[in-house]
Formats: structure tokens, C-alpha cells, sequence
């Protein structure tokens, strides 16, 4: 044997047993360092007794998902400007976020820091009086960038069992997850894969067009433009799947894979 092949298959050896080790210890460090949040009692209960979307998951998806909207709850600040805000106001408003990036464990919204909350309707001025008031909510940009504006009755009506296929949080929610690729236009990068692209676009200009013969039972905001059909449309996903299923299922399988979830299932 060559003296320089003994050596050779030690350092073999040794790599072989050392690469192992290093990566079981680094596995290790990584799930120890990471924050592990469970959730309060009373932010369970209120999601049993409020969130319908939680109440159809199982018991391990409950655990997570009650751990993820405590630990929004955590980071991000919700502020009340002539009203005041309840636990049921921060839980249904982490709840609108977890939802639509649920399948994505991890997510954070760091285009977010503090949500503001209105008593109802609001207007281009942000001010809650007078009779041009027709705002439910909106990612707020320039001086407001990071933060939500958001009317409390539009909140909790979203979360009613009186509602159909609106639901004003998880449409500014969707907003935000539009935006993290920089540009709110209806293209999420983050949740859109290339390949979804084009059928993407050319559902939702068919869809449009559908719209504004009134030939659909989309809300008809969602033809302002491809950033609104996207939130509207989010949001009729989410709070009505199986209606919409039935009725738009080329749209209901884009967002299913967009989202990589299927609403529908849960409630059949």
C-alpha cells in the first residue's frame, strides 16, 4: 500500500462519520433555538367559538394553527383609533392572517408591524365621520407602509356565520401577501409557481370579462384590476369553497394550488 493511501481512508472515515454528526447536531440546534409558542386557553376558545375554518381542521392542524395566531399575536401590535379592541378583535385579526399561508409553516409578514382598527367605514383621509366613508380596509403605503387599516364591523362580520363570500381581513391579508415580492399586482411570486403563470392570467381576464357582462356572482370590485380579483376572489375561496367549486372549478383549482389548499374537502 502507497503510504499516502492509509491516510487517504482514515480521512474517509473520519469524514464519513464526522458529516453525520454535524449535521444531527445542527438539526438539533436549529428546532431547540427556534421559539416554540403555544397557545393561550382563551385564544383556543375564542377560535372554537368564532373561526369556522379552525373548527373544520383536525386536531394536530388546531394545535398549529392556534400556535401561529399566537405568536402573530405576538409580533404584531393592534391599535384601536375611536374604538376600543377586544382579545376577539387581535384573534380574528391574526386568524385572517394565518389563514390564507397556512400551508406555508414559517410565514412571516414582514411587511407588517401594527394593524389599525376602526369602528366602521373610513375614508381616502382616514377619518371614521362624516358621509364620505366607503373604506373597509387597506394596506396602508407611503407614511402608513407596515401597517392595516381595518373597520371592526367589516372584521367581525367576516367571521359571521351570516356571511357569503366576503371577508374584508383576509382580503388585505392577501394584499400583503401580494406585496412581498415588492409590487402589489395580482402575481404573488411567493405562492404563484412559473409554471401557474399564464393559466393564472388567462382564468382570471376570462373570469373579468364575466364580471362586467354580468355573467358572474363575483363581487364586481374584483374587475377593478388584477391586485383586487386576486383579494376578492381569496377571499370567496376561503370563506365559501364549496359554492365556489361548483360554480367557478377552473378558478377554484388555480387557487387551490396557489394556496396549496382545498377548503372544499373540509366541508364536504
Amino acid at each position: 500500500m502507497l503510504p499516502g493511501c492509509r491516510r487517504n481512508t482514515i480521512f474517509e472515515l473520519m469524514t464519513a462519520v464526522l458529516i453525520p454528526i454535524a449535521i444531527v447536531l445542527f438539526l438539533f440546534w436549529w428546532f431547540w433555538r427556534k421559539p416554540r409558542v403555544k397557545a393561550d386557553p382563551g385564544v383556543t376558545a375564542l377560535l372554537e367559538q368564532h373561526v369556522k375554518y379552525y373548527r373544520q381542521l383536525d386536531s394536530a392542524e388546531k394545535k398549529r394553527f392556534a400556535a401561529e395566531v399566537t405568536e402573530f399575536m405576538g409580533h404584531v401590535t393592534v391599535e384601536g383609533v375611536g374604538t376600543s379592541v377586544e382579545e376577539l378583535d387581535r384573534v380574528l385579526i391574526a386568524a385572517s392572517a394565518v389563514i390564507p399561508i397556512f400551508a406555508f409553516p414559517g410565514w412571516k409578514y414582514r411587511n407588517l408591524t401594527n394593524v389599525i382598527l376602526y369602528p366602521d367605514t373610513f375614508d381616502e383621509k382616514y377619518q371614521f365621520e362624516g358621509d364620505r366613508r366607503s373604506i373597509l380596509g387597506m394596506v396602508g403605503s407611503g407614511p402608513l407602509n407596515g401597517q392595516m387599516l381595518l373597520s371592526k364591523n367589516a372584521l367581525r362580520h367576516g367571521f359571521s356565520e351570516y356571511t357569503d363570500k366576503s371577508n374584508t381581513a383576509i382580503h388585505e391579508f392577501v394584499h400583503l401577501v401580494d406585496k412581498t415580492d415588492g409590487t402589489v399586482d395580482g402575481m404573488p411570486q411567493s405562492l404563484l409557481q412559473h409554471r401557474y403563470s399564464m393559466p393564472w392570467l388567462q382564468v382570471m381576464h376570462e373570469e373579468i370579462k364575466r364580471i362586467e357582462t354580468g355573467q358572474s356572482d363575483i363581487n364586481p370590485y374584483a374587475a377593478m384590476n388584477e391586485s383586487e380579483f386576486l383579494a376578492v376572489v381569496s377571499e370567496y375561496f376561503f370563506e365559501n369553497p364549496g359554492r365556489m367549486q361548483e360554480h367557478h372549478p377552473e378558478l377554484y383549482a388555480i387557487l387551490s394550488k396557489m394556496f396549496q389548499q382545498d377548503p372544499a374537502a373540509a366541508v364536504n
